[in-house]
């Protein structure tokens, strides 16, 4: 029986047996993934990793459109719990005996499936962050640490950022730097994610309102997560953390007030990436008592003396970014300038404004690699539609699964008590279309009471979704590196960047 069906098969034609035995293959391997626990856990994994990117949509793929909205709350809520815990202040004793020539240590390290550096910073009271010196898009860092004569830097905070391909100057959640507020998108009283640092230069991480972080003397901030180390105590207790493998940017402080920025690379041959726990477990062998994330993604990056010592995953390099961290010898003497004073109106940028994106296309139109589109006549409707999205443009899409911000936190209502006296710009993008950014005055300084800000204005973003076609859940607050978002389809529909 057995060689009369090995002669049978061995009379197929060769492309007979190449389709059998990629048939067989799959029926094994699709069993495996879908009914086994082993095959269950790798799709779920991948799934986690997938929705830290700028595709998070395709992760149905793995687990379904159900699942995948439940493992994005399931993020988020694991977030919020881990950013409740008020910080121990005084738990940071600064070593003031060490000498002043010993600022900086830059080492390398690395893991099974990734490298990266890590840089120790002996007095955190050096470190500012600093924002882009024009307005209308981000600044690369090695610009940044050239232009201000910084010794070294790591990428900051989270920015909308449409397509992927985002022009770095439409931040998420709060910047400060010297004590200035220079951005934010919530009103004084709501509490949102702060990774900073105090003018004595304890390390702040959590979720804490604009007000709380002035009255705890933060002179430098930036909004991101998620927490890891809270008090001496990890917050992944189990598991990896959730959220796969991808580049990762982490700072940390030690109880004699070191400072420890992690850059992991990710998304290469060379380093996949590393999970939420192996950076936690990375601080606590530096016995770290706070710890948590900065952007990440395409976004991680160190620079050190003048050189850029990562490798972006950016197939551009390095990208332009809202804000950053940097060493100083001499910080006292910084001066950072807000570039978004006086605007109305922030433009995320997307494919359609990216220069580099453009080139490549132009040089791939040159060579014959990408189609020529063929017009199409455009039927005139006898009654004009009285709603027009316009967030849709470019080829966008209507759904309402956004993929492209690297978002720490955001809602998607404007915060009670914000001034009615907004204009909503409404930018060209391709992709799936992203929340509008609104522009409110905030105070530069000082404290908001009752809801409504006083003193000079500064630029505030709230955001304003698109319309969706079905119901998605809610949460309190998004999540990711690209993080889970919080408007999330239901709907099995893809429409990739």
């Amino acid at each position: 029986m057995g060689s009369s069906i090995a002669n049978h098969f061995r009379n197929y034609s060769w492309l007979k047996r190449t389709l059998l035995v990629i048939a067989v293959c799959t029926f094994l391997s699709s069993s495996f993934l879908f009914l086994t626990p082993p095959g269950t856990f790798i799709r779920e994994y991948l799934a986690k990793t997938v929705i830290t990117t700028q595709h998070r949509d395709w992760a149905w793929i793995f687990v379904g459109a159900q699942r995948r909205d439940q493992m994005v709350l399931e993020m988020q809520n694991l977030t919020e719990v881990n950013s409740i815990e008020k910080q121990d202040i005084e738990a940071v004793q600064f070593n003031t005996n060490r000498p002043i020539e010993s600022l900086v240590k830059v080492e390398d390290i690395s893991g099974t499936l990734w490298k990266g550096k890590r840089m120790y910073v002996y007095d955190p009271r050096s470190i500012r962050v600093v924002v882009p010196s024009k307005q209308g898009e981000g600044e690369r860092i090695t610009a940044m640490v050239q232009r201000t004569g910084a010794v070294a830097g790591v990428n900051g905070g989270g920015f909308n950022d449409p397509d992927g391909l985002g022009n770095g100057f439409a931040p998420i959640g709060a910047i400060m730097s010297g004590g200035e507020i220079l951005y934010t998108d919530q009103e004084g009283s709501n509490p949102q994610q702060i990774v900073g640092f105090t003018k004595e230069g304890t390390l702040i991480i959590g979720k804490y309102t604009i007000n709380a972080l002035l009255e705890l003397g933060v002179t430098e901030a930036v909004s991101f997560y998620p927490r890891v180390i809270a008090n001496g105590k990890p917050l992944i207790t189990s598991g990896d953390g959730g959220w796969g493998r991808a580049p990762r940017t982490a700072v940390g402080q030690k109880a004699d007030g070191t400072v420890i920025f992690i850059v992991i690379d990710g998304r290469q041959t060379s380093s996949v990436g590393a999970t939420l726990k192996e950076v936690q477990d990375l601080f606590l062998e530096d016995d770290v008592i706070n710890a948590g994330f900065l952007d990440g993604g395409a976004s991680s990056e160190m620079v050190y003396n003048n050189a850029l010592i990562t490798k972006p995953s950016s197939r551009y390099g390095e990208r332009r970014l809202p804000s950053a961290f940097l060493v100083f010898d001499h910080p006292e003497k910084v001066e950072v300038k807000n570039i978004w004073a006086g605007l109305t109106t922030i433009d995320a940028g997307g494919a359609s404004t990216h220069p580099e994106f453009l080139k490549e296309q132009a040089e791939l139109k040159a060579q014959g690699k990408l189609p020529t589109p063929t017009p199409k006549a455009t039927p005139t409707p006898s009654v004009k539609p009285e709603n027009t999205a316009e967030s849709v443009k470019a080829g966008g899409s209507s759904s309402p699964l956004n993929t492209n911000s690297t978002r720490p936190n955001s809602t998607d209502k404007p915060s009670s008590g914000t001034p009615t006296n907004t204009t909503s710009p409404t930018p060209t993008t391709t992709g799936n279309p992203t929340p509008t950014p609104t522009l409110t005055p905030t105070p530069s300084s000082g404290t908001a009471t009752g809801g409504t800000n006083t003193g000079s204005t500064k630029p505030t973003t709230t955001t304003t979704p698109s319309p969706t076609p079905s119901p998605t859940p809610k949460p309190a607050t998004n999540g990711t590196e690209t993080l889970p978002n919080a408007s999330i389809s239901t709907s099995p529909t893809v429409k990739p960047n």
